[in-house]
């Protein structure tokens, strides 16, 4: 167990020195707030059209992070002989790939966390066409961030720390409490604007993303442990494209009674699952007990995914 405990710590740090994942990480939350900052017009459904917005950009972006960081975490190390010196002491290949996996959804976990916050800003920010942005929201989260970088800036230069994972460390710290500041502020709206406030019902929508995110995580660690990263992203593409038209292309063949397409609508995720954001209209809220349903269905398919994994990575060659 303590091998485990350290070896998914490693991969979790590792993970957070990575310059694509801090990247992402400030990209997409920058990128929600400024959605929110954007005039829709549309006929009282601007702030629907923000949270939709927020979500779509936090899946896009943990779903290319969580094929990057598998790979990263398991293939490189493996074309670059770590894999080797780490199984060369007692630790099992098992062992070594399930704290791989854990290292990589701690890391999306982390991701999905400051993806959240800014989403629940942006829900807090947005506007009809009545309003105006909210300047004084959009100034401190943009602040925080600011803060954030120069903070690992110094910590990089005086204490001679990495730059990157002390940015990301300071980014959650940071966007928590400017997060708090904002949503305990009194916003300032006209006579024909509706006060909107902090939108909660995201939270359970952006679990749900994550568990997407944890999926994707193990199929690319699966195939990681035979490809690289090239061929990896084309897999995972291509399931996620797939996956998307699950309904369609094997639900109602299902429906009917054709086994191969019952087959296909098991063994393929469906990615529709996890995506509810329409389920937040009219005042909707997605229930907490679909929520422990899905990640049922993640923790059962992520059983058959490692150990598919497992076969494949137990007569992998490391020499």
């Amino acid at each position: 167990m303590r091998q485990v405990v350290t070896i998914a710590f490693n991969a979790f740090m590792e993970l957070l020195r990575q310059p694509i994942f801090l990247l992402l990480m400030t990209a997409s939350a920058i990128f929600a707030v400024f959605l929110a900052s954007t005039p829709y017009f549309g006929f009282g459904e601007d702030d629907k059209l923000v949270k939709d917005s927020v979500l779509a950009t936090m899946l896009l972006a943990g779903l290319f992070a969580s094929v990057i960081s598998a790979s990263s975490s398991l293939a490189q190390e493996i074309r670059s002989g770590t894999a080797l010196a780490v199984l060369s002491k007692p630790v099992g290949r098992v062992q070594f790939l399930l704290a791989k996996y854990v290292g990589v959804a701690a890391a999306l976990a982390v991701l999905t966390y400051v993806n959240l916050v800014s989403a629940l800003v942006a829900s807090r920010m947005a506007f009809t066409a009545y309003g105006e942005v909210d300047k004084r929201s959009l100034f401190i989260y943009l602040g925080s961030i600011l803060i954030a970088y120069a903070a690992g800036g110094f910590t990089n230069y005086f204490l001679r720390r990495s730059f990157v994972s002390d940015a990301t460390f300071f980014l959650v710290v940071m966007t928590t409490l400017s997060f708090l500041l904002i949503a305990n502020l009194e916003r300032q709206v006209s006579m024909f604007e509706e006060h909107i406030a902090v939108d909660w019902r995201l939270v359970p929508a952006a679990i749900l993303i994550l568990f997407a995110f944890f999926l994707l995580a193990g199929i690319a660690l699966a195939c990681s442990t035979r490809f690289d990263l090239i061929a990896t992203l084309s897999i995972c593409s291509g399931l996620f494209l797939v996956g998307l038209m699950s309904d369609y292309l094997f639900g109602r063949p299902a429906a009917d009674g054709v086994w191969w397409a019952s087959m296909l609508y098991t063994i393929v995720p469906n990615w529709q699952l996890f995506w509810l954001a329409d389920a937040l209209e009219n005042e909707k809220t997605i229930p907490w007990s679909y929520v422990g349903h899905a990640f049922l269905y993640v923790l059962m398919y992520l059983g058959a995914l490692l150990a598919l994994g497992l076969a494949m990575f137990e007569d992998r060659e490391l020499s």
